[in-house]
């Protein structure tokens, strides 16, 4: 126990003393210590080698803090797409006849190195993505876990023995891996959205083209770089950025490509399910939410606003689990509300570089304007503005942390998922009301409580119409339990044992005539 805690001390000290040293530097000079490093990759990657868009274009990829150029990235379409699924469904007949033991191996040597530069990858996402650099390291942490936790569940793919009805019959079931996997991922966590999906695909041996967010493609790639240095061969992992809608409809129209995973927009899921339809392929999706958090009387209130303050500002506010209505019981309503006001104003803004940093930039000025929007529709229909409510002094896609009260389930605020670092209260008076509000949407991905009744939690946590139910906690995601929503917020589980099902197809063998000759 001595030795773990000195272990984790040592380990919390080397943490802090990266922040330090990284908030001293300038976007500049990161990048450069990146490119030092190798992982600042700039071309996409096909069949293990990195290319160019076939005409040469390009797009460019800024830091969200400063508006700065960190570098062009190829901007691919159709033709890349194409060779990009060949050269997966090529390396797929060698790959998945690897035994589960190597390509365990090779998954357990991918996570080594991305946890050996851990710091360097960190560094990316908060340049790319505009997260604070503690933030950053959490995520290159979490989304590590992924490769880490499948490649131990590779060697778990277990089949079935089914008693015949007949004596000279043996009925197997085998588990086999469903094949190319075209991977869509967001930019609002550029590693551990791709490692949630090309972890258990590659466990099971499947291969995957992966299209990024052409926002936040280099750490996609840096990974990928990994991927290769780690024995995983040319081939099982591509990775394309580019023209979103021609990259779609290629992997969409291919017979090739088996299975699409994506974590976006509602809207865009919608399309790729469709467009799915013609060459029939299995769809997991991961898409928008609008969660709610209801923090009951009978709550522990110092519990209630740590956790509803990282389960609303996180990345600020820039997560499909954000919580999106904070639902507060009419007893506790002020003394929350002050507590939670007084909480949000210790937030300190800024470039996720410089220490103490909680919330960092939104990813784009569409972000911004999206929650100026939410905001004005909700006061002028009543709503009040607490705290913040406006772009943040230091320019750019600053927001300021925002508290709004006197909201209603009718507001677009309400109804729409913010994105953003905004967070409504609205009150409610009794159990069934507030199973009623948080219900009354089409999405259903997360949802938080927070009470001191265990048979409330029970109760509550049955009722809402949700994947996720966080009980006194506002950080529940996790690589061993299973992550997705019901209703309009997905199908299907990633993350756990039930997230190697998505990437497996059940076959039945069934041995006749097996009585003596």
């Amino acid at each position: 126990m001595l030795r773990f805690s000195l272990r984790s001390l040592h380990l919390a000290s080397s943490a802090r003393q990266f922040r330090r040293h990284m908030s001293s530097l300038e976007p500049k000079a990161a990048a450069e210590r990146l490119r030092e490093s190798g992982l600042l990759k700039t071309q996409g990657l096909i069949g293990g080698k990195w290319v160019d868009a076939y005409d040469g274009k390009t797009i460019q990829v800024k830091n969200p803090a400063t508006g700065d150029v960190i570098v062009s990235v190829p901007c691919m379409g159709e033709r890349e797409t194409s060779d990009a699924i060949s050269s997966s469904h090529e390396t797929f007949n060698s790959w998945s006849k690897l035994t589960a033991s190597e390509r365990s191996k090779c998954l357990r040597k991918w996570y080594d190195l991305i946890i050996s530069h851990k710091e360097d990858l960190a560094l990316l996402i908060t340049l790319e993505q505009g997260k604070p650099l503690n933030e950053a390291l959490g995520e290159i942490n979490y989304g590590a876990s992924f490769i880490e936790f499948f490649a131990e569940e590779a060697k778990r793919v277990y089949g079935d023995i089914i008693p015949s009805t007949l004596s000279d019959r043996r009925l197997f079931v085998l588990k086999q891996p469903v094949g190319v996997v075209g991977a869509i991922t967001p930019w609002n966590f550029p590693l551990a959205m791709i490692t949630r999906k090309v972890g258990p695909a590659l466990a099971c041996g499947c291969t995957v083209v992966v299209k990024p967010s052409e926002l936040t493609p280099l750490t996609a790639l840096a990974a990928a770089e990994l991927s290769l240095q780690a024995g995983i061969p040319p081939g099982a992992m591509n990775v394309i950025m580019g023209n979103a809608s021609g990259i779609g409809q290629t992997l969409l129209e291919s017979s090739k490509v088996r299975k699409i995973t994506f974590t976006g927009s509602t809207a865009v899921g919608k399309k790729l399910m469709a467009g799915s339809a013609s060459t029939v392929k299995k769809v997991s999706l991961e898409l928008g939410g609008n969660a709610p958090c209801i923090v009951f009387d009978d709550a522990d209130l110092d519990v209630a606003v740590k956790g509803s303050l990282a389960a609303k500002f996180r990345n600020s506010g820039q997560t499909c689990v954000c919580a999106n209505r904070i639902l507060v019981q009419e007893g506790i309503y002020e003394k929350f509300a002050n507590a939670f006001l007084k909480a949000v104003q210790n937030l300190q803004v800024g470039n996720g570089l410089q220490e103490g940093t909680a919330q960092g930039p939104l990813i784009s000025e569409a972000a911004v304007e999206k929650v100026e929007a939410l905001i004005k529709d909700a006061t002028a229909k009543g709503a009040n503005v607490m705290l913040g409510g406006k772009r943040h002094s230091l320019g750019m896609t600053f927001y300021e942390p925002t508290v709004l009260t006197n909201v209603n389930n009718e507001m677009l605020i309400s109804r729409e998922e913010v994105f953003g670092p905004v967070a409504p209260l609205l009150p409610f008076k009794n159990e069934e009301e507030a199973v009623q509000l948080a219900n009354d949407t089409n999405a259903g991905l997360a949802a938080y409580i927070f009470t001191k009744s265990i048979p409330r939690s029970w109760r509550v946590a049955e009722a809402l119409e949700y994947g996720l139910v966080g009980v006194n906690e506002g950080i529940i995601s996790t690589e061993v339990a299973p992550f997705g929503g019901v209703k309009q917020s997905g199908l299907g589980r990633e993350g756990s044992k039930y997230g190697m099902e998505e990437y497996l197809e059940l076959k039945y063998v069934c041995l006749g005539n097996m009585k003596d000759v």
